[in-house]
């Protein structure tokens, strides 16, 4: 089976690895501090922006948001060279990370924040810390020990957004049902590029597509504004119980229809005019009376 392509558009990105069969990738705080150093060399060389991270003993999670279209040559560099730097220092050979990486495109401030206080909250999940700043490698542990943050951090939201003040109100609160239900809508979500910008696919059901189609027009109107919206012809073939050539064909027609290029409003202002329209044609885009 192929593998899913990885989302390099501009955005916001949530990044996670983990070590192949869960191994350890960091063993001590000089591994932590050569993952950050080559972390922000990479930010410098593909602009990018770290807005939160979690190191934890074998993944880690990063909060980002790249400036070009290279996410995945920016995620290269990281896990090269990190690999390189740990096998030589335990002298080991062989692959470290599990995968080349897992990530999520973000385009909803809702999840955003959801997601800054889920990778904070990491460390007293796997029980490693009890409150969020207890544990060192995490951006909101430097902000609650007044340490200095890594520079490819300067310009996070976190930081600018938080101090030490109201940091455990805004990241601290535990997660609740509705926080888990955001996070997991998002980790099945598809993005769709229209326009010329990113937007969440399936802005509604296809149940709701398809709630005023009583009519064959009505149906395949509905058909292309459900495939607009990021479905496939095959979940909408599902879905109409109808065969996939079907939706195919529905689809070929809109594709291939010329757009009309007298609308009714210029025919009307004609005869306003009190001319008689006795034929038309269309010569080099201009209309012949």
């Amino acid at each position: 089976m192929p593998r899913k392509p990885r989302i390099d558009s501009a955005g916001y990105h949530h990044i996670i690895n983990r070590g192949v069969n869960r191994s350890d990738i960091f063993i001590d705080k000089n591994d932590y501090g050569m993952f950050l150093k080559i972390l922000c060399k990479a930010c410098r060389a593909y602009r990018v922006i770290v807005h939160d991270y979690s190191l934890m003993s074998n993944h880690f999670h990063l909060l980002v948001e790249t400036e070009l279209e290279n996410l995945s040559l920016f995620m290269k560099h990281i896990n090269s060279n990190y690999a390189i730097y740990f096998n030589k220092k335990v002298q080991r050979s062989g692959h470290l990370w599990q995968g080349r990486y897992y990530s999520r495109y973000i385009t909803d401030d809702n999840y955003f924040y959801t997601l800054i206080r889920y990778i904070e909250q990491n460390p007293i999940e796997a029980k490693v810390a009890s409150k969020v700043g207890e544990y060192p490698y995490t951006l909101a542990s430097v902000i609650i020990n007044n340490e200095d943050f890594i520079d490819c951090a300067k310009n996070s939201k976190l930081l600018q957004e938080l101090d030490y003040e109201n940091i455990q109100e805004m990241v601290g609160i535990k997660l609740n049902d509705d926080d888990l239900e955001i996070l997991e809508q998002l980790k099945n979500q598809k993005v769709v590029i229209k326009d010329n910008q990113n937007r969440v696919a399936h802005s509604k059901a296809l149940k709701e597509h398809f709630k005023k189609s009583e009519t064959k027009t009505k149906r395949n109107s509905a058909i292309m504004q459900a495939i607009d919206d990021g479905y496939t012809q095959a979940e909408i073939a599902k879905y109409l119980n109808l065969s996939r050539s079907a939706i195919s064909k529905v689809a070929k027609s809109a594709y291939s229809t010329p757009r009309p290029l007298i609308c009714d409003t210029i025919v009307q202002y004609i005869k306003n005019q009190g001319k008689e329209i006795k034929y038309s044609k269309i010569h080099q885009g201009s209309l012949v009376l």
